[in-house]
């Protein structure tokens, strides 16, 4: 027999989507593990208490670092397992792409284990190089550097290579051959690498499809790079060229069209090698994708292949046209960051309240004698509908409703019949969702029905900053409450969140088998919490977040995990409200003389006390300081601490 906590993972398809790290214990608790399967796990709810005991309230942002290790361990695995069961005699390494994440945990934590397989980084910046020449890497690891480039940009590159990072310049575009020659000249030193981008005809699949192709942002035509190849050889430097680079996309959901870019992109490699360009290292780009919902489709938040499967095809289509082609194996190299971060990173906040969809009978809803003949009409479908015909009492009920309201605005009926007659409407619709749902088949209109019906529960958090991909590009996120898992889930919600835009909401859910309008979720009690957790949230979504409204960053914890459970290793203040005012340019001391000068004109109104500008210029100070989001009664600094 099916137990509640059985139907719940499955109702929120856990095992589909969580890659064996997450789970649900006997307390009906939504749990993390170390290892996919492993038996240690740390107990979410758990850890929220004591975050809450220690005055860190949600909405919080819990990073658990051990899952980043395992996604390398994974993608490693994979590829060793390939060149063995294939012959390929060229490596594999990968780059970590730092702007999937550049959060310094985050890049630590991917070289502390990556380190061990000669992983290293690719930066898209000065920034961000710059931020990339100070990490440790190991000594065969590479830093490749892509995106658009000027002088400056190549000129840091070079130092790296003096001060003994293996960097690989990609060439964008013909100019940033000029820099790098120029400055070659008259450089000493060890020389950073020469890569070169190229454009395929290919293109990728899903959201991200127009990376591709012959009309993509990025990347040099043919005459292009046999023009790079000919400056390099007359200026003598064509041995740095030891790179060629492409990139069909983010989030690659069908390995077909993986498989053509790399047929294509082998093809290219084995002709310029063929050249006696001393090119060994093929960069395969990132892509790689994460089965956000579980479906393992080639759908926008999904993929069509495992992580073994896509080492596969990789290998196996460049040694067959190397082999082909006669020409040696090269050394991939992969830039898959969305597939190493995503899963590492939880948001998990707090429901507020739930906001009324419908009409509410406040008080005892009674049919008079002297009620106009409509709101009459619909209290005697409210009685009598039943299973056999509440679909013709629905669309009873929608004509009434068109009439209540014409009458209305011809002034024929009051405010409180107009009232009645909403309240009875929302009844007979209620009435009729719960005969359709017990159907053995639900008409489209009944689906709709339940889309208007379901609950919106505030959530304390903003979607322009915890998960902007959704607001922006539909991407899915698994969203599962993270307590009561093991007791059936009764109502259907969408989620609000706390900024005031009307696109601040989810109301796209996963789902084995379709995208979803509503989420299952528990009915509210008053006084109790009520915390959901949005997985899946490490790529992208940090460094994508926006300042809508200065919501800020959320409160952090970074958590480890062990045989005794959890250990909260470091935490971290999300944005205050005057940290958010200063990143707008309202800075303290101004905001402060600015208040201070409007309270004194009260005061000098006689309209104010000085004791009663005193207390309110104490309480505006003291706001510098407190957490951008809902405060929850009770939050402030409970408990003693666990260890830390």
């Amino acid at each position: 027999m099916t137990t509640a906590i059985e139907q719940t993972v499955e109702t929120y398809g856990i095992e589909n989507w969580g890659a064996g790290y997450f789970d649900v214990n006997r307390k009906g608790n939504l749990i993390v593990h170390p290892v996919e399967n492993d038996s240690r796990a740390a107990d979410l709810k758990e850890i929220i208490d004591d975050l809450r005991r220690r005055g860190i309230t949600t909405p919080v942002l819990l990073r658990f670092p051990q899952l980043i290790a395992g996604q390398v361990r994974k993608l490693q695995r994979a590829f060793s397992k390939s060149i063995r069961e294939f012959e390929y005699q060229g490596a594999h390494m990968c780059v970590y792409p730092m702007k999937v994440n550049q959060q310094r945990a985050v890049i630590e934590e991917y070289l502390r284990e990556g380190t061990r397989y000669d992983f290293g980084l690719e930066a898209g910046s000065k920034a961000e190089l710059y931020a990339a020449l100070a990490m440790d890497q190991s000594s065969d690891s590479l830093l490749v550097l892509n995106g658009f480039k000027d002088e400056e940009f190549i000129k840091l590159a070079f130092i790296g290579a003096k001060a003994g990072k293996r960097i690989v310049i990609v060439i964008e575009k013909l100019s940033e051959l000029d820099h790098i020659l120029r400055i070659s000249e008259d450089y000493e030193g060890a020389l950073p690498m020469v890569g070169m981008r190229v454009k395929l005809y290919s293109k990728g699949s899903g959201r991200w499809e127009k990376s591709g192709g012959e009309a993509a942002k990025f990347g040099l035509t043919t005459t292009e790079i046999l023009e790079v190849i000919g400056r390099m050889r007359e200026a003598d430097r064509i041995d740095m060229l030891k790179l060629l680079h492409f990139h069909i996309g983010s989030q690659l959901t069908d390995i077909k069209r993986i498989k053509n870019a790399m047929k294509e992109a082998a093809r290219v490699y084995a002709k310029v090698r063929q050249m006696k360009v001393p090119i060994d290292l093929l960069d395969v780009g990132g892509g790689m994708a994460v089965d956000y919902d579980g479906s393992k489709t080639a759908f926008d938040s999904s993929a069509n292949y495992t992580a073994q499967e896509f080492a596969n095809d990789v290998i196996y289509t460049i040694k067959t046209v190397c082999d082909d082609e006669n020409v040696p194996h090269p050394t991939i190299i992969q830039e898959s960051g969305r597939y190493l971060a995503a899963y590492h990173a939880i948001i998990v906040t707090n429901v507020v309240d739930e906001i009324e969809t419908v009409v509410e009978d406040i008080s005892p809803m009674e049919i008079e004698d002297d009620d106009p003949q409509v709101v009459v009409e619909l209290g005697d479908l409210r009685e009598t509908i039943s299973v056999k015909n509440y679909r013709e009492y629905y669309h009873d009920a929608l004509e009434h409703r068109e009439e209540l309201f014409t009458l209305f605005n011809l002034g024929l009926i009051s405010l409180e019949d107009r009232a009645k007659g909403e309240v009875l409407f929302w009844d007979v619709c209620e009435r009729a969702d719960k005969y359709a749902q017990a159907a053995k088949y639900i008409s489209e209109e009944f689906d709709d029905l339940r889309r208007l019906l379901c609950a919106k529960y505030l959530t304390n958090f903003s979607v322009f900053r915890s998960v902007p991909d959704h607001w922006a590009l539909d991407q899915l996120f698994p969203i599962v409450p993270i307590h009561g898992l093991n007791k059936q889930p009764t109502e259907y919600a969408t989620l609000c969140d706390i900024t005031c835009d009307s696109d601040g909401i989810v109301d796209k859910f996963v789902d084995l088998h379709d995208v979803k309008q509503v989420l299952e979720l528990h009915k509210l009690t008053p006084g109790e919490p009520y915390y959901l957790a949005f997985m899946l949230v490490g790529a992208y979504q940090e460094v994508m977040g926006n300042n809508h409204n200065l919501f800020g960053t959320p409160n952090e914890a970074h958590i480890w995990i062990d045989e005794e459970g959890y250990l909260i290793r470091k935490v971290i203040r999300g944005t205050t409200v005057g940290q958010a005012a200063e990143r707008a340019r309202y800075e303290r001391g101004l905001l402060h003389d600015g208040f201070r000068r409007q309270v004194a004109q009260r005061v000098k109104d006689e309209e104010l006390s000085e004791a009663e500008a005193a207390e309110i210029i104490d309480y505006y100070e003291s706001r510098y300081d407190a957490y951008t989001y809902l405060a929850v009664n009770g939050d402030e600094g409970r408990g003693k601490r666990r260890r830390e």
